[in-house]
C-alpha cells in the first residue's frame, strides 16, 4: 500500500448521516492539515469504498463535492489529485457585512474606476459604447430593484473591459455584487432618500460617464466617474450616520 493510501485509511470510520458528506470531511480536513498534499493522489474509488464502507456511489458524489470546493481535479484515466490551495478572496459576502465595509469598497473603487473610465475613453470600441447604451437602457427599463443592479454592475464592468487590460475586469469581477453598493444595502431607503430622486439622480450620473467616454473625453470620463462614485459614498455615509442615530 503506498503512502498515499496509508495516511488516508488513518482516516477514522465515523458513522456520519450524510455518507458523502463525512468522506468529504474526511479528505478536506486532510488536505487542510497538509497531510494530503498538493499534487498527490487520491485513493482509488475502490479504496476508499473500503477505507469508509461506503457505495461507488457515495465516493463519486464525494469527490464531485471536492471538485466543486477546488480541493481536487479528476483527470479521466489517471486519477483524482489534491490542487494547490486558492488564495482566499477578500471580497467574498461573508467579510462584507456593514455599511462601513462597503464605504470601505467604495473607496477602493474610487481610485481604481476613475482610472479605468479614463482608459476606456481612450480605447473603447464602437461595440464597447453600444454595449454601455444597452445596460443603461435596462436599468432605466428595469421592472425591479435587481434586474436594475445587475444592469448597474454589467455597465461598471463593461467600462472595466473597454480598458483593454484584464486585471481591471479581475479586480471588478472579485468585487461582485459589492460593486454595486445597493445590491447589499438600499441606501436610498436607509438615507430616506425618495427612490424615484435617487434613481434618476444615479442615471444621470452613469450618463455623465458614457457620453464622456463616447466622446472620447478621457479627462471627463474621470471626473464623471469620480462623482459617481464620491456621491455613493456620501448616500451610504448619510445611511451610517441614519442607522448610527436610530440604534
Amino acid at each position: 500500500m503506498n503512502q498515499t493510501v496509508s495516511v488516508a485509511a488513518a482516516a477514522p470510520k465515523k458513522k456520519h448521516r450524510n455518507l458523502a458528506q463525512g468522506v468529504v470531511e474526511s479528505f478536506t480536513n486532510s488536505i487542510q492539515a497538509g497531510t494530503l498534499k498538493p499534487g498527490e493522489k487520491l485513493p482509488t474509488e475502490s479504496v476508499i469504498m473500503e477505507m469508509h464502507g461506503v457505495s461507488r456511489t457515495v465516493v463519486r458524489e464525494a469527490i464531485s463535492h471536492l471538485q466543486a470546493a477546488g480541493l481536487v481535479q479528476t483527470r479521466h484515466g489517471i486519477g483524482t489529485f489534491v490542487l494547490e490551495p486558492q488564495p482566499a478572496n477578500i471580497f467574498a459576502a461573508d467579510t462584507i457585512r456593514t455599511i462601513g465595509d462597503v464605504l470601505s469598497i467604495l473607496e477602493l473603487r474610487i481610485s481604481l474606476e476613475t482610472e479605468a473610465a479614463w482608459l476606456a475613453a481612450t480605447r473603447r470600441s464602437d461595440e464597447q459604447v453600444e454595449q454601455m447604451d444597452a445596460a443603461l437602457k435596462r436599468i432605466v427599463a428595469s421592472q425591479n430593484r435587481q434586474g436594475a443592479v445587475e444592469s448597474d454592475k454589467a455597465f461598471h464592468l463593461l467600462i472595466a473591459q473597454a480598458t483593454g487590460n484584464r486585471y481591471f475586469v479581475d479586480i471588478l469581477s472579485d468585487l461582485g455584487n459589492t460593486i454595486i453598493p445597493r445590491a447589499r444595502l438600499d441606501s436610498a431607503q436607509l438615507a430616506h432618500d425618495d427612490p424615484v430622486a435617487y434613481q434618476e439622480r444615479v442615471n444621470r450620473e452613469h450618463d455623465d460617464i458614457y457620453h464622456a467616454i463616447l466622446r472620447k473625453d478621457a479627462e471627463a470620463a474621470r471626473a464623471a466617474m469620480r462623482t459617481h462614485l464620491s456621491n455613493s459614498r456620501e448616500r451610504l455615509r448619510r445611511a451610517q450616520q441614519e442607522v448610527s442615530t436610530t440604534q
